[in-house]
């Protein structure tokens, strides 16, 4: 039976299951007579649907609270055994796979480390397909609890009616791979078990803002500075977060080439790939055979050495430079879109850290507007370099969510809307 504005019965109880079940895990624990006000719900459905989350093992009992003169008030929370996911990092250096309860608690993970340059996709879809296996032997993982993977990737991604997730990477060589369908071919997971695949900064972004440094903003950026960099911008207007390119704006005119092929880009000069090549190019001398991640943390003991060392002035002149391109960039940001924070993560941003963001800061607000940069904030994320992964992991909870707790069933184009609006939610501050 429908109702007038075309919702159906079982629409409608969908909603009411997601709306308690999202109240509960962001604001939980909490009692039924506070749930009827939080939800909007009647006491009466509101008892009707916790009545069914428990029978579905779904919601638990999380001890009492006194009321106002009568029985304690029975606490509930959402289970967070009930459910596990799983999220992936394809980084730029490393893929990183962790497995996690509902609640985001880590239960397994194990990381490959890729040569430089080893981005050949069917390679990397091995990593993958590897790392799901072990982490779900590692975590003990009950194949019916699982809720889908989510999965972080450098590039474009396009979603297709024949062969779902399609990156394209053009930094990394990716023209329209089809990442799904290599993931889920000799995949042992079942048929149904939903892959949820974003831009890497978009997951960044989408951990941040439910539980980082961007809980309770409205207007963000979160920034990924990694090998490269990049951007995800959330606004009233783009409420799930949006993926930028910022990493190939031109700061430069006839400026270095980027490893897109365009001269001048913003992560020619910013991206940790290219300040280990400044460094080199300005008769650095980086230690050779390391990979990228140690050569910047030998970069940085050069530049800012301890106990009362001569610094390397070629390594700290191309990090003070490197400074003030990510500055400049941040004011582009800061101008377009207006955020009241930006907050910096990614591997790079969080070796480079509290040391670099001071002069960071200054050259943001000295390119910017005077009024949006009297009214942005600039910070690292809180996250660490788990923030792709519980990011990625967050697509299928959020699926979690907009079914109603259902269980995963595969990804079609009616369920979208509803799984986009509970990417939406919101943590308080």
């Amino acid at each position: 039976m429908a109702e007038r504005n075309g919702r159906t019965v079982r629409d409608l109880r969908r909603g009411n299951r997601t709306a308690v079940l999202q109240k509960l895990y962001f604001d939980g624990p909490l009692s039924r007579f506070e749930l009827g006000p939080a939800t909007g719900l009647s006491s009466g459905s509101v008892s009707n649907v916790v009545a069914d989350l428990v029978a579905d093992g779904l919601v638990e009992e999380a001890g009492s609270v006194d009321s106002d003169g009568g029985r304690p008030r029975t606490l509930l929370r959402v289970a967070p055994d009930s459910g596990q996911m799983i999220g992936v990092d394809v980084g730029e250096t490393r893929v990183r796979v962790e497995l996690f309860d509902l609640a985001l608690t880590e239960l397994a993970r194990t990381e490959r480390r890729l040569a430089p340059q080893g981005y050949d996709a069917e390679v990397i879809a091995g990593h993958v397909r590897d790392g799901i296996a072990e982490v779900l032997r590692a975590g003990r993982a009950a194949p019916e609890r699982l809720l889908g993977v989510g999965v972080g990737v450098p590039g474009i991604v396009e979603h297709t009616p024949d062969q779902g997730a399609v990156v394209h990477g053009q930094t990394i060589g990716w023209d329209a791979v089809p990442l799904e369908r290599l993931l889920r071919s000799a995949s042992q997971l079942a048929d149904e078990i939903p892959y949820f695949i974003d831009n890497g900064a978009k997951t960044l972004g989408q951990a941040e803002m439910w539980f980082g440094a961007g809980r309770g903003a409205r207007n963000a950026v979160v920034v990924l500075f990694g090998s490269g960099v990049g951007a995800c911008v959330v606004t009233p207007e783009v409420e799930n977060g949006r993926a930028v390119e910022w990493g190939h704006l031109t700061v430069r005119v006839r400026g270095r080439r980027c490893r897109c092929g365009a001269p001048g880009c913003l992560e020619a000069y910013a991206g940790a790939e290219s300040l280990l090549a400044r460094w080199r190019e300005a008769g650095g001398r980086p230690p050779e055979g390391l990979d990228e991640e140690t050569a910047l943390t030998a970069m940085l003991a050069a530049a800012y050495p301890a106990g009362g060392a001569e610094a390397d002035p070629v390594a700290l002149g191309v990090l003070e430079e490197t400074a003030e391109y990510l500055g400049a960039g941040l004011s582009d940001l800061i101008n377009l879109f207006q955020p009241e924070r930006i907050l910096i993560g990614g591997w790079a941003g969080l070796q480079l850290g509290a040391r670099f963001l001071p002069a960071v800061r200054r050259h943001a607000t000295t390119y910017a507007l005077r009024h949006p940069a009297d009214k942005v904030t600039i910070d690292l994320g809180r996250l660490g370099p788990d923030a792709v992964t519980v990011g990625a992991a967050i697509l299928p909870l959020a699926d979690f969510f907009a079914s109603g707790g259902r269980r995963p069933e595969p990804v079609t184009e009616d369920r979208l809307p509803a799984w986009r609006a509970a990417l939406r939610q919101r943590a308080p501050r």
